[in-house]
């Protein structure tokens, strides 16, 4: 970094400090105590009563009836789910200044009561498919393994203004992309899956409206800082968290599969990242911010732009007509 960089990296930890009370009320007004919060137990087959056996196979046979694809989107958002140990170490490395677990500052809670939340959605949706019987366990557990062996690079250069922006469209991208599961799981005829997409969803729209509240206040003390971090991040690209998802003995890109998938079904598309961008934009009143110094309207009228440029890259997108992965007992098919 250069000397400018350089203030500039601390000027924006600055007003991250500044935030700590605020983020310490978001824990409390947005986050769930734990004692109240759904548990995984809630929607699986209580294998403590006489008739677990008969709820799996009733699990079983709804399952059943799920479409290669929407199994197959439904293993690769487990996954990404299930990479939280990454994200979590991420995050602590960004914000958690003090380095202690047990921390009572705003952001090591919100580093905490987040993960404990989050933490249930890949518990859910990995103990479903295990007893769905749908696809092999063994490859599902080996790519988890590889993920998080991986890591997890979010490519926002240890800036915590990009950080705060990467994971409010996160939330967002990952609440549409259960929301639209469920809607698949319905639609084949497992209204506990819909459910239990559903409620995952809802925990995600709560996170973004965190995150994208903590963005706001940002934008409030430090427009300037906020808009060119914003562009910077949007330039760049939006990486997945399951990037790194890979097979190391076939060499294939599994990431590259999946999201073909989830763009043909309609579960994460173009079109929605479009969407994301748009919302964004206006969430936070990028076309009408005020109080920017030269150069910064810049960024301003690329943001306000990139929505539609992103919609036209929609209209072109193509998928391939046959896509392999390895997470089925049967993973070779065709659209």
């Amino acid at each position: 970094m250069n000397t400018k960089e350089l203030q500039e990296y601390h000027d924006r930890f600055d007003v991250i400090r500044s935030m700590d009370s605020f983020v310490s009320e978001a824990v409390d007004d947005k986050l769930m105590d734990p004692d109240d919060c759904w548990q995984p137990n809630d929607f699986l087959p209580d294998m403590e009563r006489e008739d677990a056996l008969d709820e799996i196979k009733k699990l079983r046979e709804r399952a059943a009836n799920i479409p290669n694809t929407v199994i197959t989107s439904l293993v690769g958002n487990m996954i990404t789910e299930e990479a939280l140990p990454s994200y979590q170490t991420y995050f602590s490395l960004i914000f958690n200044e003090d380095k202690e677990v047990t921390s009572d500052k705003g952001w090591a809670r919100w580093s905490r009561a987040w993960t404990a939340e989050e933490n249930r959605h890949g518990d859910l949706l990995n103990k479903y498919l295990y007893l769905s019987g749908r696809c092999d366990m063994k490859k599902v557990e080996q790519t988890i393994h590889r993920l998080i062996y991986n890591g997890f690079d979010p490519d926002a250069e240890k800036d915590p203004y990009q950080s705060i922006i990467y994971t409010s469209f996160q939330e967002r991208a990952t609440k549409i992309s259960h929301v639209n599961t469920g809607k698949l799981a319905d639609k084949a005829g497992d209204s506990v899956l819909s459910k239990i997409c559903k409620q995952i969803a809802g925990d995600e729209a709560r996170h973004e409206n965190a995150y994208k509240s903590f963005m706001t206040e940002i934008f409030k003390k430090d427009p300037n800082g906020a808009i060119a971090a914003f562009e910077r991040m949007m330039r760049k690209q939006i990486s997945m968290p399951a990037m790194l998802m890979d097979d190391q003995a076939s060499k294939s890109n599994i990431f590259i599969d999946f999201s073909a998938i989830t763009q043909q079904i309609g579960v994460y598309t173009t079109w929605d990242y479009a969407a994301i961008i748009d919302h964004l934009v206006k969430y936070w009143k990028i076309e009408t911010l005020t109080g920017l110094q030269d150069g910064f309207t810049k960024a301003q009228d690329y943001l306000c732009r990139l929505s539609d440029r992103y919609k036209k890259i929609a209209e072109r997108m193509k998928v391939p007509e046959e896509i392999n992965l390895h997470w089925l007992s049967n993973p070779k098919f065709s659209f």
